[in-house]
């Protein structure tokens, strides 16, 4: 018996399921329920919620999020071989767990919650877990079908997500993140923690959707941005160059200096660049 249900212990559920975690599906496996349960614990409150997890695996978090009072967990796994650990979880949970066999970079859950909102909570594939948040972060229209995602990542990943301005890990996706969300590393899991250990420490993240992110065009700032950051080193009039656009315009409209780079620059001034980019094409037209 577990610590958090009368379900057999993780380590047994992948010996009788001949689980082992395969590197070309990104696969590290958290046997720890205790670590389990507290990422679940993370997306509170769970009562009433409907839960959308990538990736489950064994369901040590499929089971934590149950066990805590998930409504209802949607479980989107590729993965055909942890199908039958994930129906015996369902098993337990009459008519809590859905079971999607499918790809999470395809899938879209929108059908499966009839207008309702829910939560993103998962221990993400390290092999597609920044595509999968930049799909989320891109979602039209905003405000999303999500209102918080809980996530874990690579650490360096988290690190990245988070930053701001003059930061080291500052670049594209910090922007992108920030601009849309309210983000937060919220604690660090050992790889000694999984089966098989990674090479990197891993963070759990929250992303809390912002209700109304300053008004630009999404696809103009992540244009920006890519410029910007593509040549980071360099001072905005140069970087910049490659949007066809006055650099010095932009870099105005931002309320800086074209002698900046981009790492110093906030989002609010990307944001601003974003607009003037917008207003510049509008006038060529």
């Amino acid at each position: 018996m577990s610590a958090i249900d009368d379900l057999p212990p993780l380590r047994e559920v992948i010996r009788q399921h001949a689980l082992s975690a395969r590197k070309s599906l990104g696969q590290n496996f958290l046997l720890d329920l205790n670590l389990t349960a507290r990422i679940a614990r993370a997306a509170a409150p769970l009562e009433d919620s409907t839960i959308v997890e990538i990736g489950p695996g064994p369901g040590g978090l499929t089971r934590a999020l149950l066990a805590l009072g998930a409504r209802r967990v949607i479980a989107i796994e590729h993965d055909e071989r942890a199908i039958p650990a994930l129906e015996d979880i369902s098993a337990r949970y009459p008519g809590r767990l859905e079971i999607v066999h499918g790809d999470a970079m395809t899938f879209d859950p929108r059908p499966l919650l009839a207008g309702e909102r829910a939560k993103i909570v998962a221990n993400l594939p390290y092999n597609i877990a920044t595509q999968l948040l930049i799909n989320w972060l891109t979602i039209e229209p905003w405000p999303p079908w999500y209102d918080m995602m809980v996530l874990m990542f690579q650490r360096e990943v988290g690190e990245r997500i988070v930053a701001r301005e003059d930061e080291e890990a500052y670049g594209r996706l910090g922007v992108l993140a920030n601009w849309r969300c309210e983000t937060k590393i919220l604690f660090d899991i050992s790889p000694s923690a999984f089966v098989p250990p990674p090479k990197v420490t891993s963070s759990v993240v929250r992303l809390k959707p912002r209700p109304e992110p300053l008004p630009c065009d999404r696809r103009l700032l992540e244009q920006v941005a890519a410029a910007a950051f593509g040549q980071r080193r360099k001072m905005l009039r140069q970087s910049l160059k490659s949007l066809g656009v006055d650099p010095a315009r932009l870099a105005a409209a931002a309320g800086v200096d074209a002698t900046r780079r981009a790492e110093t620059i906030p989002i609010s001034g990307f944001v601003a660049m974003a607009r003037e980019l917008a207003d510049i094409r509008s006038e060529a037209q």
